[in-house]
């Protein structure tokens, strides 16, 4: 009888926990979105200043490629791109700031890796920028290949894909180099600028930002080598569907407005289109936009106040910036690149 009671005690509590786990699963999965609303804004880590990507002015106002998508987000849930709030993240602390809910959503340079989704517990939803890691280095170095790097000095930012690159290149190419490493960006320019090194390497498109802040960005070149994939992607936590699904949505319909030709411009022509996959888009037919919890016209109002991917691509770190990346890889997949968004049906 003992044994009998014992090993029902056993099962009751296994239970128990099972179901206290299941519900707390429950209520994780919608805690984000409905936290979001009654908060009445997007609280949105970003980079503390990268130049094209997030940067904020003297006033404190922020721009750049992942602002944007931060507002186009807020776009979609309050038809208000105005209601996100950025909070400015050391790359060091962006994941556990995101896990421990400072934060909603990660729109910072940050590489899709699968270390970081297992160790992190975290989704990475879709790739809003394909980049690869770069060198740059004085002109007068007359260097123009990266396999002639052999004996440099190389400054890195800690704890990040880059320096695991950075190792990986240079073992696999037979090459020695001194590390210089910090834990700030600001700290690795300034070593470079110091001429503590005499390599600097990071993401191409962030090379490109930090050209721009040197004295004499002209001094200096990015060599043509790209030695990694960087497929860089907003991150969310895991177990939180609904939040993932508004954020991965929110790129895909900037991707699918873009190939449809949907601009912010044209918005008040396209919801009086009949072409079956604009009206999809723009919510005159179907409920998408309701199914993610939204409103019908939850992509309408990313494009009207945001624009569309090339809208954000161009003014932001394409032929409209000052650092004029092309588009490469981040063209649509029918110009020649490969952003490729599922369509909406």
């Amino acid at each position: 009888m003992r044994t009998f009671r014992g090993g029902l005690l056993i099962g009751l509590a296994v239970a128990v926990a099972v179901a206290a786990v299941a519900a707390a699963y429950e209520l994780y999965d919608t805690r984000t979105l409905k936290r979001t609303v009654r908060r009445g804004e997007v609280l949105c880590g970003v980079n503390k200043g990268l130049p094209g990507f997030s940067i904020p002015d003297d006033k404190g106002n922020w721009t750049g490629f992942d602002v944007d998508f931060c507002r186009a987000v807020a776009a979609a849930i309050f038809n208000d791109p105005n209601k996100a709030r950025f909070i400015p993240l050391d790359a060091n602390e962006r994941f556990k700031e995101l896990q421990s809910r400072k934060v909603d959503i990660l729109s910072r340079n940050s590489t899709w890796s699968m270390s970081r989704e297992e160790n992190y517990d975290l989704y990475f939803p879709a790739v809003a920028y394909y980049d690869g890691q770069g060198f740059m280095l004085p002109r007068l170095r007359k260097i123009d290949s990266a396999l002639d790097l052999n004996d440099s000095k190389v400054c890195v930012q800690e704890a990040t894909t880059t320096q695991l690159n950075l190792a990986d290149y240079f073992r696999t190419n037979n090459m020695k180099y001194q590390e210089i490493k910090f834990g700030k960006l600001d700290d690795v320019i300034k070593a470079y600028e110091s001429g503590q090194c005499d390599t600097l390497t990071a993401d191409v498109s962030q090379l490109y930002a930090l050209r721009l802040n040197l004295g004499k960005p002209g001094d200096h070149v990015i060599l043509p080598d790209v030695i990694s994939k960087e497929p860089l992607a907003p991150v969310v936590r895991q177990r939180d569907d609904d939040w993932m699904m508004i954020v991965k949505w929110t790129l895909y319909a900037m991707i699918n407005a873009e190939e449809l030709g949907v601009t912010s411009k044209n918005i008040d022509e396209a919801l009086k289109s009949k072409k079956p996959d604009v009206m999809r888009l723009v919510g005159t037919e179907g409920s998408y936009g309701e199914d993610l919890g939204l409103t019908k016209d939850w992509a309408a109002r990313i494009i009207r106040h945001v624009g569309n991917y090339g809208e954000v691509y161009e003014r932001n770190v394409g032929s409209e910036s000052r650092l004029k990346i092309p588009r490469g890889l981040n063209q649509l997949w029918s110009a020649g690149g490969i952003q490729y968004a599922p369509p909406i049906r």
